[in-house]
């Protein structure tokens, strides 16, 4: 039995927009330095989970709790790290990429931060952190898809958060820009004692970080080892239909029946599918 203390639990939490649940009886335990994958298909909650965490929508029901103390709404815990959705930026918008970072730091507040050799040294360490120093004062809109998620984790990390939240950064990369962030976070994670959870609709670039899976489908989730969850039966029962898991080689496909295969997780390289908040409302 697992007695550290966790980062963050969620008992028996429902989700939902007005009359549609969203998730429900969600449980979830998360302990420091431990690699989270949460998969399901578009519109399954994975960015309303977030949202949630995050104190920005408070659950139906259910209690959560992050460092042993209840979550408050929309309560700015510095214990979290963000990293949202891909930026979109105009090539000659005049962001460096450390002033995109040191938005981490400053951001919510008015007016333009005064240089300090303080905030530079923080920003520099963040920077060192994910390998960006070498771009750090290109424009943000000129840098690759990778380059940018780089910057936006190094973001995330300056407040020195204990748990690491990232929404489908992975989505419009290539294969192997999605393998060298995967590979990023994993070390990052296990040099601070981070725990991470990572938002993805392809679980295939994870497959060898995860400590755990967490699936959403049709309401439901099931939390586990990977070989534990992603199993015909569990998922099965998750759908509410026949599910079927094909292991080839180093992959994982999910397939479902012919009536409902647009419900199940399409896991392809480099899929472009959007968030799923919009179609949670």
């Amino acid at each position: 039995m697992n007695t550290t203390k966790p980062i963050l639990e969620l008992d028996h939490v429902r989700i939902q927009y007005g009359e549609r649940i969203v998730l429900d009886d969600l449980n979830v335990r998360v302990d420091s330095g431990e690699f989270i994958g949460v998969i399901g298909a578009n519109g399954a909650g994975k960015t309303t989970l977030l949202r949630v965490i995050l104190g920005l929508l408070p659950p139906a029901s259910g209690s959560i709790r992050m460092l042993g103390a209840p979550l408050k709404k929309r309560d700015r815990n510095r214990a979290v790290g963000y990293v949202p959705q891909k930026i979109h930026l105009d090539p000659d918008t005049p962001l460096r990429g450390r002033d995109l970072v040191g938005f981490g730091l400053d951001g919510h507040r008015l007016g333009v931060p005064l240089p300090s050799r303080t905030r530079t040294k923080r920003i520099d360490a963040a920077l060192a952190a994910v390998h960006a120093l070498p771009f750090a004062n290109a424009p943000v809109g000129r840098l690759s898809g990778g380059e940018q998620q780089r910057l936006l984790i190094a973001q995330a990390l300056l407040t020195d958060p204990q748990l690491l939240l990232l929404d489908e950064p992975l989505s419009n990369l290539d294969i192997r820009s999605a393998h060298e962030v995967v590979d990023l976070v994993v070390r990052i994670g296990k040099e601070r004692g981070i725990a991470v959870m990572i938002v993805a609709h392809d679980m295939n670039p994870l497959l060898g970080a995860m400590d755990k899976v967490l699936y959403l489908a049709q309401g439901r989730a099931a939390m586990g080892p990977v070989a534990d969850v992603i199993k015909s039966d569990v998922l099965s029962r998750l759908y509410g239909y026949d599910v079927e898991v094909l292991r080839i080689r180093d992959r994982i496909l999910v397939v479902g029946g012919s009536d409902a295969a647009s419900d199940v997780v399409d896991f392809c390289e480099g899929c472009h599918c959007d968030g799923d908040e919009a179609m949670a409302r």
